[in-house]
């Protein structure tokens, strides 16, 4: 009965993630929104974030970033995904630059009550970008422009990476670097002595499980919001350590 009753969960868990990916599918349709910034040009201001990642330069995001609306961000599911968006329609766009690319990194959090300037409340769509990405489309003294957005695919160089931080009990993993749609639905871990365990999402991009895998060797199964799912076999060494980050074999 137990097992009868794992099975079901897992099921049904597996279930709910499909629909999450299915309703993740790619659309390359143009939408309206807005656009602004954060930050000054260095950039230090769009490090970390509610997605979890962390130096973005050193995890190959740099300043291609964006912190996404509410609808938008979709509760972190939409973390790691890529937009292109170009300037509209405003006197401040820049002549003869037809569009940037960027990847969601953060979350842009609605203010209450809403005020006519609170572009990041919802229903809004907006992208509060890297200021180096706002002035690549429009003037400064603008401070926010109209655009179109629409979802694209994502190019990244190398394997996806699975960074690893928690303690005994709490195992975390953080995959980033993910090419094709971006944004992670479920990930899988398994220990060379345990089978495949679904993880749960913590925050962000942040997932975990109580299980302890010490002194094993690691494998991870991600599937992308897409719905397309790669296993990437053994990339985390018996002997790994929390605060290291594992490169696997391909991407998506």
């Amino acid at each position: 009965m137990a097992n009868i009753s794992g099975n079901l969960m897992g099921f049904l868990t597996l279930l709910g993630f499909l629909s999450i990916a299915i309703e993740g599918r790619i659309d390359h349709g143009w939408y309206d929104a807005h656009a602004t910034f954060y930050g000054d040009i260095s950039g230090g201001e769009t490090m970390m974030g509610a997605c979890g990642y962390g130096d973005l330069f050193q995890q190959g995001y740099g300043l291609e970033t964006a912190a996404l609306s509410t609808p938008l961000f979709d509760y972190g599911l939409s973390c790691g995904a890529c937009f292109e968006i170009k300037c509209k329609d405003s006197k401040w766009c820049k002549p003869n630059v037809e569009s940037i690319k960027i990847t969601g990194t953060n979350f842009c959090p609605p203010r209450y009550p809403a005020t006519f300037d609170a572009w990041c409340n919802p229903p809004q769509k907006h992208f509060d970008l890297s200021l180096k990405m706002f002035l690549a489309i429009a003037e400064y003294r603008a401070g926010i422009v109209p655009v179109q957005y629409r979802r694209i695919l994502c190019s990244k160089q190398g394997g996806v990476k699975f960074q690893i931080s928690g303690m005994q009990y709490w195992f975390v993993v953080l995959p980033f670097n993910v090419a094709g749609s971006g944004n992670v639905a479920l990930v899988k871990i398994k220990g060379s002595n345990t089978n495949w365990i679904t993880m749960t999402r913590n925050w962000g991009q942040n997932w975990q499980t109580g299980e302890n895998l010490s002194g094993q060797s690691l494998s991870f199964q991600v599937t992308t919001g897409d719905g397309r799912t790669k296993r990437f076999y053994n990339i985390v060494p018996a002997n790994w350590g929390f605060g290291y980050t594992y490169e696997g074999q391909g991407n998506f």
